[in-house]
């Protein structure tokens, strides 16, 4: 029963991380551009394929990481600067109308271009395998999933606080108006808000896939889990984005022990409880 717990907190672990990349990217462009960018979970699904396709041509996993998220942020430039850039002024339906049917297409030429059935990844040699620690045997890879992944999330809390341009986004988040009167170009902040959420999206596909394999409906899959992330973590968030994914992933993980049918239900019985006590979540004040 201890090997069985301590490995589920550690896969809860893992997923929550995961979570917590894809969350963070969706909550900077809701907090920023103030769109509910409902095209977010293909943009992690295309990470996965873009990945799995460049892994298949150099043969290493290394180099689809590297690569994968950013053709995904080129996606996602695209999208902002020719479609929802025209929508900022427009009512929230529209956005949510034009980037629901951008999901959809992409979804639609995922299947063109890959096919319906689905592929695995292995991962690279030097991660394949497990680690004996005397408790437990646990894959190296998914230990190596978590470290990294702590080492983004670390990374973007330095931005956050120490760049003039991380200021830049955590105001826009604040108060976007002020952001414009300060003089600064608000395009070029929502461009670079998109990328950015757009290649957290990507790597975070990336780096599912040799977990949790790919599928044409993986983006809409996980596009819900997003969306709880926010209303869990509060609007604007970031920190709160990164706790709230971990939450989740360990909550997955925890009813796995004992109630598997519940994985799923957990998930929105947490947002379900955090709306009902605390409607601007967690860490919101908005």
């Amino acid at each position: 029963m201890t090997f069985l717990i301590i490995s589920q907190i550690l896969n809860g672990l893992g997923l929550g991380m995961l979570y917590a990349l894809v969350g963070v990217g969706l909550t900077l462009i809701l907090g920023v551009l103030n769109i509910p960018n409902f095209a977010h979970g293909v943009l992690y699904a295309l990470g996965a394929y873009f990945a799995y396709s460049i892994a298949s041509l150099t043969g290493s996993f290394y180099v689809a990481i590297l690569i994968a998220p950013l053709l995904v942020v080129l996606v996602g430039f695209v999208l902002e600067s020719k479609g929802v850039r025209r929508l900022y002024s427009a009512h929230h339906d529209y956005q949510l109308l034009f980037l629901f049917a951008c999901a959809l297409i992409i979804q639609e030429i995922i299947i063109i271009i890959w096919g319906t059935v689905g592929f695995s990844l292995l991962p690279p040699p030097n991660l394949s395998g497990a680690i004996d620690f005397g408790i437990i045997i646990y894959p190296k890879y998914r230990l190596a999933l978590i470290a990294f992944t702590i080492f983004i999330i670390s990374m973007l809390f330095l931005f956050f606080t120490k760049t003039n341009y991380g200021a830049i986004l955590r105001a826009g988040i604040e108060n976007r108006d002020m952001v414009k009167v300060l003089g600064i170009n608000i395009n070029k902040v929502f461009l670079f808000t998109f990328g950015l959420g757009s290649y957290l999206a990507g790597l975070a596909g990336a780096l599912a896939t040799p977990i949790f394999g790919l599928t044409p409906s993986m983006g809409m899959d996980i596009l819900p889990i997003c969306f709880v992330i926010v209303v869990i973590a509060g609007l604007g968030s970031i920190p709160g984005a990164v706790i709230a994914g971990i939450l989740i992933g360990l909550s997955q993980g925890a009813a796995t022990i004992w109630y598997p049918e519940a994985t799923n239900v957990v998930v929105y019985l947490m947002m379900g409880l955090t709306i009902i006590f605390r409607p601007q979540g967690l860490f919101g004040t908005r």
